[in-house]
């Protein structure tokens, strides 16, 4: 299954609740992907704030064109979901 967000809601702290197209819910802390020339800015939340959902790409964007891969969201999400770790090594995310 290709994963899509299917609804965000940003809580504050660079948290963001998501939805996912195979029906997870959960809650994704992102500060640690503030990193490198395109997500420098957003280490500003007024301006991270203003992330959204593109209902093209299916995931979270933001007006300066930086976007997150759908399955980093879900592991930030899910990380400690140990039915999950096989999947998140397999990703590359767990060594």
């Amino acid at each position: 299954m290709i994963l899509h967000i299917k609804n965000i809601k940003y809580i504050g702290d660079f948290k963001v609740e998501v939805i996912f197209n195979d029906g997870r819910k959960g809650v994704a802390d992102l500060a640690e992907a503030l990193r490198g020339p395109v997500f420098e800015s957003l280490r500003d939340k007024a301006i991270f704030s203003q992330l959204k959902l593109d209902s093209q790409l299916e995931t979270i964007v933001w007006p300066n064109g930086a976007d997150l891969a759908p399955e980093y969201v879900y592991f930030k999400a899910f990380q400690n979901e140990e039915e999950l770790q096989s999947k998140f090594q397999e990703w590359g995310y767990l060594v």
